[in-house]
């Protein structure tokens, strides 16, 4: 096992490319990172598989929004749960609250066994739950292996405290993946004041999209968002996290 993880976020073929070129040792694929990101594509999942000899964590997430779902939303994630697992995906990425902001202990139960023998994480869920330090030792019991978070703060910088905190929580029961404003710059300060050895990120540039013709005042999404940007990683902003990673855990840093 890698002495670090280097997770790149990516919702395209071509960033799942830039990625693995730019050395991340995982990915976790998605559709719709803009917004947070949401389930992939099967032929997007099949595609990066193809060509892809990392492993590759899928994204569960039926919609854009909080983590409380309706009996249906919950067959979709289960079903799209054991789905991705008969396709080939090496782990799943998923999370369920309560009203009040605990853990669905119950339903993560049920992700678990639908999973199989995939490795299982509890993404940023856990960054909208009430108690953090409780929510950890639930995961743990329930067999989640990784922990997605920013340290229930927008930006992973400010919330290195509580990170700190939960590496040492953890104490290897669980990883502790952060994530939320990740580059090269972010890892050097974290690895030192967190104890943290992995690492989620996109790399994302924004690029102008290639039409000549480019229609005004028409919007088709989020207001603010033009149609005609395309979010991408970029190949040399992982490298650079990579290059910040492997110096520190051969002692350089």
């Amino acid at each position: 096992m890698s002495r670090y993880i280097l997770e790149a976020c990516v919702d395209s073929v071509e960033s799942a490319v830039s990625a693995i070129r730019g050395g991340a040792n995982r990915l976790e694929l998605c559709s719709n990172l803009v917004i947070g990101g949401t389930t992939p594509g099967v032929s997007q999942f099949q595609q990066i598989r193809e060509i892809c000899s990392i492993p590759i964590h899928v994204l569960i997430r039926p919609r854009y929004g909080d983590f409380l779902y309706t009996d249906y939303e919950f067959q979709m994630i289960a079903k799209d749960t054991a789905m991705f697992r008969r396709l080939g995906a090496d782990g799943i990425v998923a999370g369920c609250l309560k009203p009040y902001g605990d853990l669905d202990v119950e339903r993560m139960k049920v992700l678990r066994e639908q999973a199989g023998d995939c490795h299982l994480t509890l993404h940023r869920a856990f960054d909208m739950c009430k108690d953090p330090f409780r929510t950890l030792e639930e995961a743990v019991a329930v067999g989640i292996q990784t922990i997605l978070t920013s340290g229930q703060q927008d930006t992973c910088m400010e919330g290195k405290e509580l990170l700190r905190k939960l590496v040492k929580q953890a104490d290897n029961r669980v990883d502790i993946l952060v994530g939320s404003g990740v580059d090269g710059e972010v890892i050097a300060c974290l690895l030192k004041e967190t104890g943290a050895r992995s690492f989620h990120m996109s790399g994302k540039r924004a690029l102008e999209s290639k039409m000549v013709y480019q229609k005004e005042h028409v919007n088709m999404g989020i207001p603010g968002i033009s149609e005609y940007t395309i979010f991408r990683t970029e190949e040399a902003l992982i490298r650079q996290a990579d290059r910040i990673l492997k110096a520190f855990c051969e002692g350089e840093m």
